[in-house]
C-alpha cells in the first residue's frame, strides 16, 4: 500500500508539473500574440519607380544612313575596355605555388 508520504510527494510533483505546463502555455500564447501584432504593423510596400528627366543623349536618335549620302552624325557605341589595373590582376595567381613535398606524383592512366 502506498504510504501517506508517497501520496503527498505524488501530489506535489503533479502540482509542479501542472504549473510548469501552464507557464509554458502562457509564454507560448504571449509569443504568438506578439508575432501577430508585429506582422500586422509591418506591411510590405513597394516603392514607386524613380522618375527623373531623361538625358539628352538618350533622346538623340542617330541619323539614318542613305546610300551615297552622309554618314550618321551620332557615333556608334564603343565596346567596353577593361581598366589597365584589372588586366594585370587576372594573370597573377591567387595563391603562391605549393611546396614540392605537398605535390603528389601525376596519376597514371589505366
Amino acid at each position: 500500500m502506498p504510504s501517506q508520504n508517497d501520496k503527498r510527494n505524488l501530489k506535489l510533483d503533479l502540482t509542479i508539473a501542472a504549473s510548469l505546463f501552464a507557464a509554458g502555455l502562457v509564454v507560448s500564447v504571449m509569443s504568438l500574440a506578439q508575432i501577430r501584432a508585429e506582422s500586422r504593423m509591418q506591411v510590405a510596400q513597394a516603392t514607386p519607380p524613380l522618375q527623373g528627366m531623361p538625358s539628352e543623349e538618350q533622346s538623340k536618335v542617330p541619323a539614318e544612313a542613305e546610300p551615297g549620302g552622309d554618314r550618321p552624325t551620332t557615333p556608334a557605341p564603343e565596346p567596353a575596355r577593361p581598366d589597365p589595373q584589372t588586366q594585370g590582376a587576372a594573370t597573377k595567381p591567387a595563391l603562391p605555388p605549393a611546396p614540392a613535398e605537398k605535390i603528389a606524383p601525376p596519376i597514371e592512366k589505366k
